[in-house]
């Protein structure tokens, strides 16, 4: 597996490019599924779980391929409806091909995923969902199993999510592009990256209302057709990188982004002395001191985003008093919280807590990346130690940050990717 060697008491200032968002392009490739006529997709980054979900939506004999940042995908020569263990073990999203397949085929075999291990995310909400909708779901040696009604459609419902669930509501929205009759779906996601798949779902001629809300209606039509569409910018990556700026009394700017997408994650490095600045399509952060400390929450969208918690935490960590953080979405998220005391940290938890108190600075030490973005508040924190740490695992940040060595070392991190061949 790959390490990362980091030469620490860098100051992180300078310009990065935000590539498109991981967690919109995974649903809108699936929502390709859906178009009888070619679909093609910009901005789509370079990271393992996109060619994960190309290799799983190939393998159903349906022509994909990606080109630069750019996806075209032809269904006409699909001959299967299957997604396979050992594609959708290392990936969660891999159920978000249920709802397309199910909705513009009549039947699907899937396997029930995997991905990081942040937590219990169950998939009962999904079938549940399909279930009101007249499909017949079985669950037989890791595979769902679903097929449509008879006549071959699903039928519209009202149906209301038992919790937010973003995947859920993903899946959902896409199978009643392609439903008998009227969908009205309840207590939605409201994040960027469904407003995104619904955005694209219109462009391909679906009829949804309510889009950015919690309560959506989509009319289901007979077709969809193709469309090209853009990936919405990564508000993660974003954050992430702002992050540094805190952390190293830093400057950095972050380009081909929108300060929409983060005004939960701003607001809070405003509050920790970060001076914010930005335009329609970038966002600039600058800090001189250290950090003040925070109390944080994370919250389903509008609230502060659980994909920010690992990397606020670390700013934190270097903060002249006491944060506190409560995690309120997955009941394992502080896997990180070891590894940051192993750098000198001082962060307890309780439960859902975290108590973070301050300290001067990070010491270099030898650290495990536990999950994606965990492993982005890990290198965070060796930049700003001094001396050599060593990463291990990082096959979890290449899941979720593209070209990551590169942009870091644009920004003056002294970065080496180490290659372990056995």
């Amino acid at each position: 597996m790959d390490q990362f060697l980091i030469t620490g008491s860098s100051r992180i200032a300078g310009e990065v490019t935000i590539s498109g968002a991981k967690n919109a392009a995974l649903p809108l490739l699936a929502a390709m599924i859906l178009a009888e006529t070619p679909t093609t997709l910009h901005n789509v980054p370079s990271l393992q779980d996109v060619r994960t979900l190309i290799e799983l939506i190939g393998g159903m004999g349906i022509h994909i391929q990606k080109q630069d940042d750019t996806v075209t995908c032809d269904t006409k020569s699909i001959d299967n409806f299957y997604a396979p263990y050992d594609l959708v073990k290392t990936m969660r999203a891999s159920i978000l091909v249920l709802g397309p397949l199910l909705a513009r085929f009549g039947e699907a075999e899937v396997s029930l995923p995997g991905g990081c291990a942040i937590g219990s995310r169950p998939v009962d909400q999904h079938l549940k969902a399909f279930e009101a909708m007249g499909a017949e779901i079985s669950v037989e040696n890791g595979y769902v199993k679903a097929r449509a009604p008879k006549g071959g459609r699903l039928l519209g419902c009202h149906f209301s999510f038992d919790m937010i669930t973003v995947g859920g509501t993903e899946n959902v929205i896409m199978a009643a592009a392609l439903a008998k009759g009227t969908t009205v779906l309840g207590n939605c996601a409201l994040e960027p990256e469904v407003v995104d798949l619904a955005n694209m779902l219109v462009a391909m001629g679906a009829k949804i209302s309510g889009i950015g809300t919690a309560t959506m209606t989509i009319e289901g039509v007979e077709r969809l057709h193709g469309c090209e569409y853009s990936v919405v910018a990564d508000r993660i990556e974003t954050g992430s990188y702002l992050a540094g700026a805190l952390m190293t009394r830093g400057d950095v700017l972050t380009k081909k982004t929108t300060a929409s997408l983060l005004h939960p994650v701003l607001e809070k490095f405003e509050a920790m002395g970060a001076i914010i600045t930005t335009g329609d399509d970038w966002i600039r952060a600058q800090m001189k001191g250290r950090p003040k400390p925070v109390d944080i929450r994370t919250q389903p969208h509008p609230g502060f985003p659980t994909d920010m918690q690992a990397q606020v935490m670390a700013i934190a960590c270097l903060a002249n008093g006491t944060s506190t953080f409560i995690e309120n979405i997955f009941e394992n998220r502080y896997m990180h919280v070891p590894e940051l005391n192993r750098l000198g940290a001082s962060i307890q938890v309780d439960g859902h807590t975290a108590v973070v108190k301050g300290v001067e600075n990070f010491t270099a030490a030898p650290v495990m990346a536990t999950d994606l973005r965990a492993s982005m508040s890990l290198v965070m924190a060796a930049a700003t130690a001094e001396g050599d740490s060593l990463i291990d695992r990082i096959y979890h940040i290449d899941r979720g940050y593209e070209d990551v060595e590169n942009k870091l070392r644009a920004l003056g991190v002294t970065i080496e990717r180490i290659n372990n061949k056995d």
